[in-house]
């Protein structure tokens, strides 16, 4: 996953291709990769997981975010994908968007003491 970061940083859209899946690869659009790899000014990647993808492993998961601006709007591409390895070199196979955790929203009554932990009854603190 880092190489493929690399090369939307650097602009390396021969390697993204190269490293995509033949079975998934279908017919990708070179110009538009390329003209989002260089219109973008990537600020960073985070791995949040990895899931198998070892030395004995033939496939694997990485969850990660890269962060970036295009536009001048900042975006943060959050993405859990799926790679195999054959012939010894790992293939992007696609990515799927994670589900958010479900939220728990509570029900905070007006002189119930605040959420935010003031002491001070919600009606008083942030219910105004």
């Amino acid at each position: 996953m880092r190489s493929r970061y690399t090369a939307y940083v650097r602009g390396a859209i021969d390697y993204l291709i190269e490293t995509h899946d033949a079975s998934t690869r279908g017919p990708l659009d070179r110009a538009s990769i390329a003209a989002w790899s260089r219109e973008t000014q990537w600020l960073g990647l985070e791995i949040v997981e990895t899931v198998r993808g070892g030395e004995g492993d033939d496939d694997g998961i990485v969850e990660f975010v890269a962060r970036g601006s295009s536009g001048g709007k900042p975006f943060e591409h959050r993405e859990r994908s799926q790679f195999r390895r054959s012939d010894g070199r790992w293939f992007y196979v696609d990515g799927t968007q994670p589900r958010e955790p479900a939220r728990v929203t509570v029900a905070v009554g007006r002189n119930d003491p605040c959420p935010c932990g003031s002491g001070v009854k919600y009606k008083r603190c942030h219910g105004r």
